[in-house]
């Protein structure tokens, strides 16, 4: 864990504290927005003094204090804020423990503390057998077994899912709803639609149709559609529903499916269920039983929504918090007032305007609520960062963000000469496949025993292998270029593990560290720059070497590996599979922001891995990226050029 993420973690849990011990509401949103500043800050946040600290929008003096005292703590060996250490001997901390109950927020468990004498999981679960807990204000039964749930799964109910885990679960799901009588459209929403590399849940909003009581059918995989017009013999006559609390066709049909394995809640327009997640999505390397059950499960929460208030719905839900609340803000601002019904003009009333019969401004898309506030359509990817707005409005437009349709060739990708799963021709048909005008072979050097690296003589075999392979594509007609790669090792002292001559007989060197993860911050540095600067490589490939949940990697300084890369010409990478993403979304802002180019690469080990490429994606868009500073957008002849240019 860096430094950055670790003084983040200390704010956010100041934050919860703050709220149990009653403090100001405000002091607490203080904190947890200086630990999300933290959290997104590119560089080491120990080389930063008070006037650095400051400068940042969302940090004050008494928490730059703070932060400080955290950095100069650590190096000596023992990271503490004062206050923070007083705060916890101020609470029994059995609370935190509360805290990550799914649905608890710090009021409730306050109340819970309080009013009850709760301190523990231990005592709520008494409390919740002896029906005393039912006595805490707008606590009802339904709550309660929420609570109950949630203390039955444990750390499973608050473990965040990668992405690319998330995202095809969520695609299923989303596929058999959309195949219920009456449905118009199905939307992804929450984390998962802004792109975020980890997932706490999933959020699916649907559209229907005005109907009543129709009895849910699903047609099979099998069987066609129904056509959009005359009368569709195998749907069942309507069915008056038993009462205006019935869960909609759409509820039961979600409560109903195949992967549902409990019910958290159900009501008449929504539900929550804990549903199975698929851990053979892609190259997924963990899944042991120490690390996973063997069945886990994730939340998942659908939302029946009506065409009017859909536009509303889906950005509410979507989020951020933050990104939501600047935007109430800025309606209030303009004598407005915005929820997940729509844009309402203001008034003194207190009932919500949409059980009063009010006519909204702007409901049914984003864009027209975005346009009634006076700002440009901002993408899903683009509303994790509040200054985004502030920065789009000077704009008067959104960037033109990277598009998955912009991407033309994959530059890391390994065949069955190293440690992959495709032959080079197999490589090659996917990338034909995929429309892309050029695929890179860039096996494993020799120093990575482990995947089966090539060694200078079988190298140089391959080499010949992808020029006799290009003159067979030529030869069929076949509009593809092949390059010859190599993925090197970079070594701990920042060498390759190729020689220089080996080097310059590729068409493309992908530089990448896979050993030595541990090391310092100021060793790391010093090694990926020699790396950058190497007249050789082309592409460092992904620079820190993390692993989503499972290993921090390198933690070098981000602002002098982007100068250097911009100074050299070399492409820094986002690998695209979903273990890695890395670079991190921050770390390609920074690289953006300063001119520096980005390539965007799946690291192709076997067919399924190409479809990493979206992950890559909304990493890219999260980070600013546009084609032009992205080498895998560009047409054939300017890369190949550029290729050229570092000979």
């Amino acid at each position: 864990m860096s430094l950055n993420e670790a003084v983040a973690e200390r704010l956010h849990e100041m934050s919860k504290l703050l709220e149990l011990l009653g403090e100001n509401q405000f002091k607490a949103i203080a904190h947890s927005r200086a630990a999300r500043v933290l959290e997104s800050l590119p560089n080491p946040v120990e080389n930063m003094d008070k006037a650095a600290l400051t400068a940042l929008d969302g940090i004050g003096d008494k928490i730059a204090d703070k932060i400080l005292e955290y950095c100069a703590s650590a190096a000596k060996g023992k990271p503490r804020i004062f206050e923070h250490e007083q705060m916890l001997k101020a609470v029994p901390p059995g609370l935190l423990d509360i805290l990550d109950i799914p649905g608890l927020g710090p009021k409730t468990v306050r109340a819970m503390w309080q009013d009850l004498g709760i301190t523990d999981t231990t005592s709520l679960k008494k409390a919740i057998d002896s029906g005393s807990l039912l006595k805490l204000p707008r606590m009802g039964e339904k709550a309660v077994e929420k609570i109950k749930s949630g203390l039955a799964l444990g750390e499973e109910a608050t473990r965040r899912i990668h992405l690319g885990l998330a995202y095809p679960m969520a695609l299923r799901i989303a596929e058999e709803l959309r195949s219920v009588e009456g449905v118009e459209r199905v939307e992804v929403a929450g984390s998962l639609r802004r792109g975020r590399e980890t997932i706490a849940d999933i959020d699916l909003l649907v559209m229907v149709r005005d109907f009543e009581g129709v009895a849910p059918k699903l047609r099979s995989a099998k069987s066609p559609a129904p056509k959009a017009t005359g009368e569709n013999p195998a749907k069942p006559a309507p069915a008056k529903a038993k009462s205006e609390d019935a869960p909609h066709p759409v509820i039961e049909a979600f409560c109903s499916l195949p992967d549902v394995r409990q019910v958290i809640s159900k009501g008449p327009t929504r539900a929550s269920v804990r549903a199975v997640i698929n851990l053979h999505s892609g190259r997924w390397k963990g899944g042991g039983p120490d690390e996973h059950p063997k069945e886990p499960t994730m939340q998942v929460d659908v939302r029946v929504i009506p065409e009017r208030s859909f536009g509303a719905a889906l950005m509410y839900f979507t989020g951020s918090k933050d990104h939501n609340v600047v935007l109430r803000q800025r309606a209030l601002a303009q004598q407005q007032t915005l929820n997940e019904y729509g844009l309402f003009p203001e008034d003194e009333n207190q009932t919500p305007p949409q059980d009063r019969g009010i006519r909204p401004v702007a409901s049914k898309t984003e864009a027209e609520i975005y346009k009634a506030l006076g700002l440009p359509y901002i993408p899903p990817e683009l509303r994790e960062f509040p200054a985004d707005i502030a920065n789009i409005e000077k704009l008067g437009k959104a960037p033109a963000l990277i598009e998955l349709a912009d991407i033309k060739c994959d530059l890391h990708a390994h065949t069955t000469d190293s440690d992959g799963r495709m032959s080079m021709r197999e490589l090659v048909e996917n990338a034909i496949k995929r429309g892309f005008h050029t695929i890179a072979v860039t096996d494993h050097s020799k120093s990575s025993a482990i995947a089966n690296g090539l060694s200078p003589e079988r190298l140089r075999a391959q080499i010949k292998a992808v020029h006799n392979l290009n003159k067979a594509l030529k030869a069929e007609g076949l509009d593809i270029r092949v390059l010859a790669g190599s993925e090197v090792d970079i070594l701990s002292d920042g060498t390759m593990d190729f020689d220089d001559d080996l080097l310059a007989e590729l068409d493309i060197v992908v530089a990448s560290p896979h050993a030595a993860l541990s090391q310092d911050p100021a060793t790391a540095t010093k090694r990926l720059l020699k790396a950058i600067a190497h007249p050789h490589v082309h592409i460092i490939g992904h620079p820190t070497g993390r692993l989503i949940n499972r290993r921090a990697g390198l933690d070098p300084a981000m602002d002098e590996l982007i100068a250097a890369a911009k100074e050299h010409n070399t492409a820094l990478e986002i690998n695209a599979h979903w273990m890695r993403l890395d670079l991190r979304d921050i770390h390609v802002r920074a690289a953006t922001a300063a001119g520096a180019l980005i390539a965007i690469d799946c690291d192709d080990h076997e067919t399924s891995d190409f479809e990493n490429l979206r992950f890559g994606i909304s990493t890219a868009r999260r980070g600013l990226l546009t084609p032009e500073l992205c080498i895998n957008a560009w047409p054939r002849e300017k890369l190949l050029k550029w290729l050229k240019s570092k000979r």
